[in-house]
């Protein structure tokens, strides 16, 4: 199996905390997993220069990820999670064991 990973990097816009929370819990995450991408990890960064929020995301195949990324679905959640965020970016990674940034 050849998996991938897509990584979101961002800064989480302090004063949307709450809605952000509800906007990942209940729309990117069903959208996400409904497309065939499963999360993988979330980390939030609690000291230093980083960005403060790292999500990843795992599918069986590159061919996944691509056709999510050509979606209309992934520019309604990137206007989503414009609201809330700053300094947003994302990769697509080969997969393997451990953390990836």
């Amino acid at each position: 199996m050849n998996a991938y990973r897509l990584i979101f990097t961002y800064d989480l816009i302090a004063e949307t905390q709450q809605e952000y929370f509800q906007f990942v819990m209940g729309s990117v995450l069903p959208l996400m997993q409904s497309k065939g991408l499963e999360i993988m990890d979330a980390w939030s960064t609690a000291y230093g220069d980083g960005p403060n929020r790292l999500i990843s995301f795992v599918a069986d195949e590159r061919e996944v990820i691509d056709a999510f990324l050509e979606s209309e679905v992934w520019e309604q959640l990137r206007e989503g999670l414009d609201q809330y965020v700053i300094d947003f970016s994302y990769k697509v990674i080969p997969y393997r064991e451990g953390f990836q940034f």
